[in-house]
Formats: structure tokens, C-alpha cells, sequence
């Protein structure tokens, strides 16, 4: 009777010699299981090679045209758009571009219309008030100027003219009284001879008596008058005409105060009226302007290319397009001079300190697959990029535009690119991957594989290109280091004595070792990708 057989060939569905190499193969692994240090792990080695090394920094954009016009609404508010020219179409000077809707413009230059009509039949008034103010101002003036040269006219005739003459015809009327008084005196005296002589009668002798008397009375009245104009007439004459010329002389100032104030207030009345109806005026033709900015022409001959196709769009942001609303100096339209063409592209501030200006750059196009266009970096902005800080405040970047060195076929504003900037290059050096790298004592180092096991090693190094990091000494062809090395703590717990770290001389590991202190709390293992290329302190 034939015995079964132990392990059936149907037991795995599998034939009888795969089987037995897969139990070989499981039996082997389990004895190398054994033979291994369980508590040891197995360490990711990277092997450091000469090779070829680029440093450069990657960044994406757009394609622009290195010269454009502009096309901004100057519109001031909101405005619907009623018409927009088709883009791509190609337009010479003076060409209808947008057309915005003007109704409240209309409507508000109407209103407009009125009061510069209001304020200029006012200045007109204000103007013409003035006029009659200045003229009644200079009759007034004129008026009191001749009352005060009458008064002391009348002055001056009075001291030089009247009152002498008073003068003599006092001292005249006292010479006639005098003169008569003697007549009467001689007449008395004869008429006394006669009256004795019985020639004439007695009636006639007191009549020539009564003449006596009458003669010295007039001659007293003279004397009286006289002495009454020089000490009482004179001087109340004079005074009074000398009062007659100063009060001439208060109300000519008077007068002339009056109507320069009158004059002046009318004058600034006048200006008011001018200055409020150049602000209307000013007002209107800024709203014409608003309306002529309605229609949006062509200042140069160009393709027709809009803004929100080459700028991108913000979240929510829809294509310009009819019905559409858009503010003052918004970016409308772009029309490119010329056939130069350029890549604008943002790089962070973290890799804002590799770069300068001149660097030779390679610059692919999504639209042209396989074709790599060389440039350089022409222009770094001076201030970070503000205009898309709404997705991300803390997120500084410049914009920075890289000219091409010839001119390529088929290029497009708008068109999306990825430029590489060339920092530097070289044919065969040193390198190894960031995630190697590590601080000790703030300088970097790496872990070298040695037959007594990792050991770490400072190394000098240059810039990475976020993946690769160039050593320049420290290491040489052929060594491994760690792709992982350890935490500090695993760093101290290895180190609990004092460590030997080979430093680096001359691109080659020197005998001589330095004393290493336990690892400070500072070090970290560094990750996978740096912001500026260092390691970080």
C-alpha cells in the first residue's frame, strides 16, 4: 500500500520546488534575524559622489510683454461695463476699447449745468456791487477833500483877509468919530461966540451942544468895537475856523477808512463768488472729463489682451466681460509694444538672499513643451508684492522679471512658465542630500559611517538647491554618511563619555581629533528642505 505524502503539491497551489525555495528562503532570513544585534537599527546610507551640481531656485509665472500699455478705468466709483472690445483683435490709435455706462454723469452734469449759471449771475452781482462801492467811495473822498480845503481856505481868509479888515474898519469908523468930535467942538465954541453976540438963538446954541454930545459917543462906540474885535471876535473867529479845518480833516479819514473797508469787503465778496464759481466750474469740467473717460480708446496700435487673462484672477474674480463692474484705475486692457516678450515670476523672501540681478536663467513654457528658453534675471523689485497678500499676509514675495536673450515664436502674455534661475554650477563636486546635514555647536556637520560606526564630522558647506547641499570640505568621495542622523538625544545618550570628532583640513579628514562636549540641547536634526539654502542656526 502506497503512503500519502506528508506536504500534498495541492497544499499551497503551488508546485513542489517553489515551495521548498520559499521555506529555504523564510529559514534563512529567520537564521540572520538571530545572528543580529535586535536593538540596533539599520541604518540609510548615502554614498558621496563628484558629480555634476546645479544650484538654482524654481520658481513659477507668467508670460508678459516687456513693453505694454496700460488701459486703467479713470472713472471715479463703480461702472457697468457696456460694451468691451473682443480679445485678440488688433487695434490702431483712437479705437474703441470699453465703453462705460455714463447715465449718473449725465444726470449729475445737468445739475452741475445750473449752478455754475447760479454762481456766475452772482459774481456778476458781486463784481458790479464792487463797481458802485468803488465809485460812491471816490465821490466821498473827493467831497471831504474839498470840504477841508474850504475850511482852511476860510481859515486863511479869515486870519489874512476878514479880520484885518475888521481891523481898520474899527480904527477908521474911531478916526471918523474923532474927527467929527472935533468939528463939534470947534462948531460949539463958535455957535458960543455968536449966541453972545446975540446972532444966533439959544434953541441953536443946544443943538450945536447936543451934536457935541452925539460926536463923543460915536467915538466911544468905535473905541468899544475896536477893542471888542481884538480881544473877543478875533478869537473866537479864529478858533472856530481852525476847528472848522481839523473837523474837515477827521471826517476826510473818516471817509477814506470808510469806503477802503467798504471796497475791501466788496473786493473779498467778489473773490468768494470767483472761487466758488471756479469750484463749480471746475466741478463740471471734471464731470465732462468723467464722461469723455466713459469711452476708453486706443492710445497705441496693439493686440488686445485683458488684464485678468494676464494678471490672473483672485478667488471669486470673474473675466471682464459686459454687465460687469469695475473701479477707478483698475487695470483693464494690456497692449503689448512690441513682440519682446519677458517671464514675471514671484520668489519668496526666503530665497530672496541667492539671487541677484544677471543671473543667467532657463525658462520653459507650458504651451511649448520641450523648449527651453534662455535669459537673464533683469529686475528685482525693491518692496515684497502686495497684491495677492490676501491668501496669505505672512507670505512675502518680489516680483521679478527675466528678460530673453532672443526673441521666440508663439509666445503669449498670460501664458504660464516655470523659471530656473541659475546660481551656481558645477562640473564635478561634492554633495549630499539636506536630510544628512546636522548642527553641532552651531556649525554643520554630517554622521560618517566608520567601522566602529556612525561618527559625526564637521564639514564647510555652500549653498543646496532645496535637495542637494554642496560640501566643500569635510568629505570626500566614496564615504557614507546618514540620511537620518540621530535626535540630541540619541546624540547624548551615545556620548555619555567624552567622543573624538575628526575635523576636516584641506577637503580630507585630519588624524588629528578634537575633544567633543556631550551634544548641547540646541541641535536638531535638520529636515528635508530649507528656506535659503543654510542650515539653520
Amino acid at each position: 500500500m502506497k503512503r500519502p505524502n506528508r506536504f500534498p503539491t495541492h497544499f499551497l497551489g503551488l508546485p513542489a520546488l517553489p515551495l521548498a525555495l520559499i521555506v529555504l528562503a523564510i529559514l534563512v532570513f529567520w537564521a540572520l534575524r538571530r545572528t543580529a544585534d535586535p536593538t540596533k537599527p539599520i541604518e540609510a546610507l548615502y554614498t558621496v559622489k563628484e558629480e555634476e551640481l546645479t544650484i538654482s531656485v524654481v520658481e513659477s509665472g507668467t508670460i508678459q510683454s516687456r513693453d505694454k500699455v496700460i488701459v486703467r478705468s479713470a472713472v471715479e466709483g463703480r461702472n457697468t461695463i457696456l460694451y468691451i472690445i473682443p480679445e485678440g483683435r488688433i487695434v490702431q490709435p483712437g479705437d474703441l476699447l470699453v465703453e462705460l455706462d455714463a447715465s449718473s454723469l449725465v444726470e449729475r452734469r445737468a445739475e452741475q449745468q445750473l449752478k455754475v449759471e447760479n454762481a456766475n449771475a452772482a459774481l456778476t452781482q458781486t463784481r458790479e456791487k464792487l463797481a458802485v462801492i468803488r465809485n460812491q467811495a471816490e465821490a466821498d473822498v473827493e467831497k471831504a477833500e474839498l470840504d477841508l480845503k474850504f475850511a482852511r481856505l476860510n481859515f486863511e481868509k479869515y486870519l489874512q483877509g476878514e479880520h484885518p479888515r475888521e481891523i481898520r474898519q474899527a480904527e477908521a469908523e474911531i478916526t471918523i468919530a474923532a474927527e467929527e468930535l472935533k468939528r463939534a467942538e470947534d462948531k460949539l465954541a463958535w455957535s458960543k461966540t455968536l449966541a453972545e453976540s446975540g446972532y444966533i438963538t439959544r434953541s441953536e446954541l443946544q443943538g450945536d451942544e447936543l451934536a457935541l454930545q452925539r460926536a463923543k459917543l460915536n467915538l466911544e462906540l468905535a473905541e468899544n468895537k475896536l477893542d471888542l474885535i481884538k480881544r473877543y471876535t478875533h478869537v473866537e473867529t479864529a478858533e472856530r475856523r481852525k476847528s472848522d479845518v481839523w473837523q474837515a480833516e477827521m471826517a476826510l479819514e473818516r471817509v477814506k477808512r470808510r469806503t477802503a473797508s467798504d471796497v475791501i469787503q466788496a473786493e473779498v465778496e467778489v473773490r468768494a463768488k470767483e472761487a466758488e464759481f471756479e469750484r463749480q466750474k471746475t466741478a463740471l469740467d471734471k464731470l465732462e472729463r468723467q464722461i469723455e473717460a466713459c469711452r476708453i480708446t486706443a492710445p497705441a496700435s496693439g493686440m488686445v489682451v485683458y488684464a485678468t487673462s494676464v494678471s490672473g484672477r483672485r478667488w471669486g474674480q470673474e473675466p471682464l466681460a459686459e454687465g460687469q463692474q469695475v473701479i477707478e484705475r483698475q487695470e483693464l486692457i494690456y497692449l503689448p509694444a512690441d513682440a519682446a516678450m519677458m517671464a514675471e515670476i514671484r520668489v519668496p523672501e526666503s530665497s530672496l538672499s541667492k539671487i541677484r540681478e544677471g543671473l543667467p536663467t532657463r525658462v520653459t513654457v507650458d504651451a511649448l513643451p520641450g523648449r527651453v528658453i534662455h535669459g537673464l534675471l533683469q529686475k528685482i523689485a525693491l518692496l515684497p508684492d502686495t497684491s495677492r497678500s490676501w491668501l496669505n499676509p505672512d507670505l512675502k514675495v518680489y516680483v521679478c522679471e527675466v528678460h530673453f536673450n532672443d526673441t521666440v515664436e508663439g509666445l503669449r502674455p498670460g501664458m504660464n512658465c516655470q523659471a530656473e534661475i541659475i546660481i551656481e554650477e558645477y562640473e564635478k563636486a561634492l554633495s549630499v542630500p539636506l536630510a544628512a546635514l546636522t548642527r553641532m555647536e552651531g556649525k554643520p556637520a554630517v554622521y560618517v559611517m566608520t567601522p566602529k560606526g556612525p561618527q559625526p564630522r564637521l564639514v564647510e558647506i555652500g549653498l543646496d538647491n532645496n535637495r542637494l547641499v554642496h560640501i566643500k570640505q569635510g568629505l570626500k568621495t566614496g564615504e557614507a554618511v546618514l540620511l537620518a542622523p540621530p535626535f540630541p538625544q540619541e546624540r547624548t545618550a551615545e556620548t555619555n563619555q567624552e567622543t573624538r570628532i575628526s575635523k576636516p583640513l584641506d577637503d580630507t579628514p585630519s588624524e588629528r581629533s578634537v575633544q567633543e562636549t556631550p551634544t548641547p540641547p540646541r541641535e536638531r536634526r535638520t529636515g528635508n528642505r530649507r528656506p535659503n539654502g543654510r542650515i539653520p542656526e
